[in-house]
């Protein structure tokens, strides 16, 4: 059985941010302040945004780049 930390939805993404919902609050966070790479990458990489299972972080396969839901909320929320 997986435990899950947290309950993330991707709301939306778009040339400037991105915008979560996590634990029922609504986060947001503008690319250059999650990532430089990021903000550097094409728009149909930062779509391609796995959500892991047990609800611990995020995940961009075309850009390797991760991100711990924790950090978002210490940092964004």
């Amino acid at each position: 059985m997986i435990e899950t930390k947290h309950r993330v939805r991707i709301v939306s993404v778009d040339d400037n941010k991105l915008t979560l919902e996590i634990d029922g609050k609504i986060v947001s966070a503008e690319w250059k302040e999650l990532s430089a790479r990021l903000a550097e990458a094409p728009r149909v990489a930062r779509e391609s945004i796995v959500v892991s299972a047990a609800g611990y972080g995020l995940h961009w396969p075309l850009v390797d780049e991760d991100l711990s839901i924790d950090g978002i909320l210490r940092d964004f929320a």
